[in-house]
């Protein structure tokens, strides 16, 4: 290789390098959003056909995303026209690279304006508990991003399960799992998995459950139609369907999309914000949209 060869190449290296570091630290995070489909069919499946948008892991703060931001999302959403808009949690911000975190107070009323057919529903993630010291101080609620949620008109389920008469569903939202940081390392949940199935009526609707962690999908009974969760971001760096590193004790067996076991479905969302590192390369911050229906085995 001659002089000039080794140097147009160290060149095209950083070069590259410069630039995946501006999309990853940048341009995908902070200007890109899209909108991703899955459609699930299931012989099970004894309602209309539904649509439900997902929103994981606002993470809202400065420098992005930003309430510009979340209000972009919010009339994306919107335009969708969803039957039902799910929260999967994880409001607060979630990297020590945040100039200015966007107060649970700020937020809410922006997320006030979502709507869907049968209604905007959420449950709390990690963060959420985390970021309440008085909540960890007393290793339980009332949580403040539950309570302000609330004030605005967005119900919160804590282990609570809720019949969308006019969707023909019931729906059911899980507490977080890694709720409690414990003094010695480890987390503490609060969910309550069996608790909260046992307060279904047996009338043969399906069932939707919000689980801010995926990993609960292991323990998920048929009873369940689908699980629907966020937490690993995608796993935020993402590369040929893989990421070198997903908060799930499954690594990447839950670390995105749809994931069909046994029967039993669950999907996913990649999310809107960051966690750890304000990057996301490889995995577009997305408003997460399901369709599911019966087969033509249903009675759908």
């Amino acid at each position: 290789m001659t002089r000039r060869g080794f140097i147009k190449g160290l060149l095209g290296v950083i070069l590259a390098g410069f630039f995946a570091a501006t999309y990853g630290f940048f341009i995908e995070p902070a200007l890109r959003l899209r909108v991703k489909r899955w459609r699930i069919k299931r012989d099970d499946w004894t309602a209309p056909p539904l649509r439900i948008a997902l929103l994981a892991d606002l993470h809202a703060g400065k420098p992005f995303p930003d309430l510009s931001r979340m209000r972009q999302v919010v009339t994306r959403t919107n335009a969708l026209d969803a039957d039902l808009v799910l929260l999967l949690g994880d409001y607060a911000a979630g990297h020590a690279f945040t100039s200015e975190p966007v107060d649970i107070a700020e937020l809410a009323p922006v997320l006030a304006d979502l709507k869907a057919k049968h209604g905007v529903f959420a449950i709390l993630g990690n963060h959420d508990w985390w970021d309440d010291p008085e909540a960890q101080r007393r290793r339980a609620g009332p949580n403040i991003f539950a309570q302000t949620l609330e004030t605005n008109g967005i119900p919160v389920f804590s282990n609570q399960v809720r019949k969308i008469e006019g969707a023909g569903v019931w729906l059911a939202g899980l507490e977080d799992q890694l709720a409690f940081r414990r003094k010695g390392g480890g987390f503490e949940g609060l969910h309550d998995l069996e608790g909260t199935l046992s307060q279904l009526a047996d009338d043969g609707a399906p069932v939707v459950m919000m689980a801010h962690e995926p990993d609960i999908f292991v323990n998920v009974p048929d009873r369940v139609a689908l699980t629907v969760s966020g937490h690993t971001h995608g796993g935020q760096v993402r590369v040929f369907g893989y990421s070198p590193r997903v908060p799930s004790r499954f690594g990447n067996r839950f670390a995105y999309g749809h994931v069909r076991e046994e029967g039993r479905d669950l999907v996913v969302a990649g999310g809107i914000g960051c966690s750890i590192l304000p990057v996301r390369f490889g995995v577009v911050p997305e408003i997460t949209v399901v369709e599911i229906s019966g087969t033509d085995k249903g009675t759908a």
